[in-house]
């Protein structure tokens, strides 16, 4: 692994001071420090904390930098380069002290190109990163995504429909049924961040999901897509940004979730 750009060095140590409020706070929350965002969907005072963090160290670093983040820190730079920042990606996770949650933090440029990002499972200590055409990395070692090609072995990875569902909720289970045959299991971790970071290191096979926000996917787009796989949207588009839906995967894997998707989730 060459050494990283400033940018990178920049996002991993805000990615570990986040992570280090998690791990000091998890398990230790009381009704008081969690407020619901709207229904079924909540934020804590870690999540704010976290994302503070992580805005400071960015700026610091790169005042000149815009940013975008899950809890509403917004900078208007100059540079035209954005900052995308979810600092607590699974918080209902947190919340009940199921150990798969994590920081993710990605850098678009002016071109609209992700640059850098970076995933942070503070509970396993275990940091993703990847710049764009130095490959993806856990730990400081390369990471690629599976060559499974046997269907019959695949682990996928989803998200389900949990808030303001129900236009899509029938197109999810039609998806859901057709992955289960095409497949050994389906995990549903919680975390998008994760369930990207983990295809990009062929813990997963694959991954799909509908109604995500740049801060859940931007970091784990830019893994998967170092580590030698294919994101795009339903549509086949890899302009990720101009849909909510992603579909990450293998040469083999990626395919197949995208004929499943374009079936399931018609225009």
């Amino acid at each position: 692994m060459q050494q990283p750009s400033q940018e990178l060095q920049t996002a991993i140590r805000a990615a570990q001071a986040a992570g280090a409020i998690m791990r000091e706070r998890c398990g230790e929350l009381s009704s008081s420090d969690i407020q619901a965002k709207e229904s079924k969907d909540f934020v804590t005072v870690v999540d704010k904390a976290c994302e503070a963090a992580i805005s400071a160290t960015i700026a610091e670093s790169f005042p000149n930098d815009s940013m975008l983040c899950e809890e509403g820190t917004v900078m208007d730079g100059s540079s035209g380069r954005t900052w995308i920042v979810d600092p607590l990606d699974g918080t209902l996770n947190f919340i009940h002290s199921f150990p798969v949650f994590s920081v993710s933090i990605a850098l678009r440029d002016s071109n609209q190109q992700l640059v850098a990002g970076v995933v942070y499972q503070p509970i396993l200590n275990e940091l993703f990163t990847a710049e764009r055409g130095q490959g993806a990395y856990l730990n400081g070692k390369r990471i690629a995504v599976s060559a499974r090609t046997d269907k019959e072995s695949f682990l996928m990875a989803t998200g389900l429909p949990f808030t303001n569902y129900s236009d899509y909720l029938d197109s999810s289970i039609v998806m859901l049924k057709e992955v289960i045959a095409d497949s050994a299991g389906i995990r549903r971790a919680g975390s998008a961040a994760i369930d990207l970071a983990y295809t990009a290191c062929g813990r997963f096979d694959g991954f799909w999901e509908y109604r995500l926000f740049p801060w859940d996917f931007s970091a784990g787009v830019l893994l998967v897509r170092e580590a030698g796989g294919t994101v795009t949207n339903f549509s086949g588009s890899e302009d990720v940004f101009s849909s909510q839906s992603i579909i990450a995967g293998s040469e083999v894997t990626h395919p197949l979730l995208l004929s499943i998707a374009k079936r399931s989730f018609p225009e």
